[in-house]
């Protein structure tokens, strides 16, 4: 017997939806039909803008040791939902891999003083490789 549910989808969000296990379609914000128990909600995701702040801690050429917080705003992009849900596990333990990295290569090479002058120049690499890797992700 199927059963007809209704859900209501928040603003900037939409619901995943699967039917026996495959996803099936994606409902937008408002009022939702699901056909239980052969469709079930597998998950939202939002369209909001995220703020997630990366502590690092590395030495600088000079060996000085510098702890650092670097945040990084995203939004996924609308038309990369299917991507962005079903790619990855944990998008922002992904995101924190990449700061990582990118940090802890471009800090040692730079002295105290140079690491202030060079913020932007950091902000930049940060970007750029989450873009480069995070992009076909959604």
């Amino acid at each position: 017997m199927c059963i007809p549910c209704c859900i209501c989808v928040s603003t900037s969000e939409v619901v995943l939806v699967e039917r026996c296990g495959k996803f099936d379609r994606m409902i937008p914000a408002g009022l939702g039909v699901v056909i239980c128990p052969c469709e079930q909600n597998a998950g939202s995701v939002s369209f909001r803008v995220q703020q997630l702040d990366v502590r690092v801690e590395t030495k600088t050429k000079d060996n000085v040791f510098v702890s650092t917080v670097v945040s990084v705003q995203y939004q996924v992009i609308r038309e990369k939902v299917y991507q962005a849900f079903y790619s990855l596990t944990d998008t922002q333990q992904q995101i924190t891999a990449h700061v990582y990295d990118v940090m802890r290569s471009q800090l040692p090479m730079l002295e105290l003083d140079a690491v202030f002058e060079a913020k932007e120049d950091l902000a930049l690499a940060v970007k750029n490789a989450l873009h480069e890797t995070m992009s076909e992700y959604g």
